[in-house]
């Protein structure tokens, strides 16, 4: 038997697509990661998952709290939502559960991205207008 030290990729299987566009929002390193295990995990029909903060750590290799900090940020700009959940119990008894994911559409992260950015630079026009008004007097 011959081994092959490069076996075949299936793409279906094994990979899951990360849209180009996603570098050119300007996310960490750490909002990257969780941002492409959340992409792993999603049903491709419903696009939602929900693994806790704790799975989200593991696979990344970060704390509960750092997860939580780049989930809320990647809620800020607009390229997932969550909603918390609720699982009952069997005495009937109902507890929080994980959030549930739900990754939006990239092109509404990228026109936020580019709402956000003209909005920058137009209070950086402001402000320079000001400086020079002030200078003036």
């Amino acid at each position: 038997m011959k081994y092959n030290r490069y076996p075949t990729r299936d793409a279906i299987r094994n990979y899951f697509p990360l849209p180009n566009e996603i570098f050119r929002l300007g996310l960490t390193a750490g909002e990257l990661a969780v941002y492409s295990f959340l992409l792993k995990c999603e049903n491709r029909e419903t696009y939602q998952c929900y693994p806790s903060y704790r799975t989200i750590g593991e696979a990344v290799g970060m704390s509960r709290n750092t997860v939580k900090k780049h989930v809320d940020s990647l809620v800020e700009k607009r390229l997932i939502y969550t909603e918390p959940t609720t699982v009952t119990l069997k005495d009937g008894t109902k507890r929080n559960g994980s959030l549930l994911y739900t990754i939006r559409p990239i092109h509404e992260a990228v026109e936020y991205h580019v709402e956000q950015q003209m909005k920058a630079f137009e209070r950086q026009n402001l402000s320079q207008g000001q400086q020079k008004e002030a200078s003036r007097i």
